[in-house]
């Protein structure tokens, strides 16, 4: 057996930690567990965004030397970047996890005892506030307590640069260096200067709401008809206080709340994982929806950036409506909008364009060549999609992007995605589509038959400890040895290999590369336009296939036979690929 764990969690036997930390690495020694061994085994990994693991003593999960660590390496680094900055500020921000505001305040104290001010909300806020807080209070950078959709035994700790967004090549391995330097808690500066810690919260509540009212398209047309009836829910989490207040100012008057779930609570007793992506997420809010005689239902994650919705169809069912359908959505809706408004192609003189991540739908880039808007395709990631508007800024600006992980956002004062401002599009798309006589289903139905009827589905599988790594990565290693020729009876005509940066042509057999920076995503292109990829996450134990097919329809008649049809293109391509 392996010593190497052994000696790590020895390590955390000196006067550096606490004595009740000692005690307990004690007790995991002389039992000799397999819990001591995954505590252990290595160091949590400061990946590009940050930390994401289970909460708990060691050095492979989150708790307040780790979190301490990595804030000593982040702040190093940022002295470095900005020797400019004689006053360098950075701001703080947590959800409703567990020991999230205990760590908050970790990572305040030791920013401040290295010469940072901080701006510390004073209780839990959504993400996308944190991104906006950083340019409004001019920081160097910033950082959120939260691990998102994750089980309630994670937390995590997301890092943001100065114009909002979360870290990207090269800060994003230059930080990870400066955080591997931290080798142990007695190099970190625990010791603070509360003095530095500026608490804030209503000023920056109000800066932010009066931003997104000033993004609103059909403020006439919610003020003519604000009846429509929206079941919110923030699954426990952040968006309590935010959403609501939001679609209010705007104009909405019957927001309907899920009583049981506006209560913050890490342990989330309502709900078994707390994501909008999975349906037992919005049950009870589709049940309130059904007693209330609601026309939408609307779910955000803990940290609120990630919004999930169901809305009726034409039987007047609530069913649930996936990222990629939501973004199709959004997009129409602010493009066909703004062309009615004039807005489409210019905004202060600069042209408009949009993002999307290359596993969102491809439906995006239909709508978006229609009306002759740029659309970029960025890896994986809404740091990247923040990439984009950071270095198009000055010459364009950006009009919206999303990702089929439920994420979108609207304007550049926020630089993540943000369920706040995507929960008040949906609703004003509801009403512009009211006013022209359809419900949101509906005209998703009009989508598809204008721009081609795309269907996507995602299949997750995790693999946790490690083992679940090497899996992982023997996985990868099958499909770039032996891709597949054919997928369901298509042949497979493109394969793009992100990590090698590398398009193969099976037709020409010629090759090309990929400008994009270096990912481990393999994607699968066939000739009837169906597409796979295939992807590790970066923030779990996961390993994730993506599907993407295409039909054409005519009539609202053909729509059921041919979500049939995909669906069950989908479950075999989903059994192929599961079996290389």
């Amino acid at each position: 057996m392996s010593l190497n764990y052994i000696e790590r969690a020895e390590t955390w036997l000196s006067n550096s930690f606490d004595k009740e930390t000692v005690a307990t690495v004690k007790e995991m020694i002389s039992k000799g567990s397999n819990e001591l061994e995954d505590a252990f085994y290595k160091n949590l990994e400061f990946g590009t965004g940050g930390l994401r693991g289970v909460m708990g003593i060691g050095t492979n999960r989150i708790n307040k030397y780790t979190v301490g660590m990595a804030t000593q390496g982040f702040a190093n680094y940022l002295l470095a970047s900005f020797p400019e900055k004689e006053d360098p500020a950075v701001a703080i921000a947590f959800d409703n996890r567990t020991n999230s505001s205990y760590f908050a305040e970790i990572t305040a104290e030791v920013f401040t005892a290295n010469g940072f001010k901080v701006y510390l909300f004073e209780q839990l806020r959504p993400t996308p506030e944190l991104s906006f807080a950083i340019r409004h209070y001019k920081c160097v950078g910033g950082v959120m307590l939260t691990a998102s959709h994750n089980p309630k035994e994670y937390n995590g700790y997301k890092v943001y640069w100065d114009d909002g967004a979360q870290v990207t090549a090269p800060h994003d391995s230059n930080i990870i260096k400066e955080v591997l330097k931290v080798e142990n808690p007695s190099m970190v500066k625990f010791q603070g200067d509360k003095s530095k810690i500026e608490i804030i919260g209503k000023e920056t509540d109000e800066a932010y709401l009066n931003a997104i009212l000033s993004l609103t398209l059909s403020s006439e047309l919610i003020t003519k008809e604000n009846d429509l009836k929206i079941v919110y829910t923030p699954l426990h989490g952040t968006g309590v206080k935010m959403v609501p207040e939001a679609l209010k100012r705007i104009g909405f008057k019957n927001i309907i709340n899920v009583p049981e779930q506006d209560i913050n609570d890490g342990n989330f007793p309502t709900v078994k994982y707390p994501n909008p992506e999975d349906p037992e997420a919005l049950k009870m809010a589709i049940e309130r929806a059904n007693q209330t005689g609601a026309h939408i239902v609307m779910a955000t994650d803990p940290d609120a950036d990630r919004l999930g919705i169901a809305v009726r169809d034409l039987n007047g069912e609530m069913i649930l409506l996936n990222g990629n359908q939501m973004a199709a959505l959004l997009t129409y809706y602010i493009l066909e909008r703004r062309k009615e408004k004039g807005l489409l192609t210019e905004f202060e003189g600069k042209e408009g364009y949009m993002v999307k991540t290359i596993v969102t739908t491809d439906l995006m880039k239909s709508i978006c060549d229609s009306y002759k808007v740029d659309l970029f395709n960025v890896l994986t990631g809404f740091k990247f999609i923040a990439q984009v508007v950071r270095e198009q800024e000055d010459k364009r600006f950006f009009i919206a992007g999303g990702e089929e992980s439920y994420g979108f956002n609207v304007g550049e004062f926020v630089r993540d995605k943000d369920a706040v401002i995507s929960s008040c599009f949906v609703a004003e798309a509801a009403i512009w589509a009211k006013s022209k006589g359809l419900t949101l289903y509906e005209l998703l139905l009009q989508i598809y038959q204008e721009f081609g009827f795309y269907k996507e589905h995602l299949i997750s599988i995790t693999k946790k400890g490690k083992d679940g790594v090497e899996k992982i990565d023997k996985m990868m290693q099958r499909f770039r040895e032996s891709p597949p020729q054919k997928l369901d009876g298509s042949q497979v005509v493109l394969i793009h290999d992100y990590l090698k940066s590398q398009t193969v042509d099976n037709i020409s057999d010629l090759r090309y590369k990929i400008t994009l920076p270096k990912s481990n995503v393999i994607q699968f292109v066939c000739s009837d336009n169906t597409v796979v990829s295939v992807r590790p996450s970066g923030t779990e134990p996961k390993i994730k296939f993506y599907f993407g097919v295409k039909t054409d329809i005519n009539s609202v008649q053909e729509y059921e036979v041919a979500n049939r049809e995909l669906s069950k293109k989908l479950e075999r391509l989903a059994e192929q690929i599961s079996s290389i």
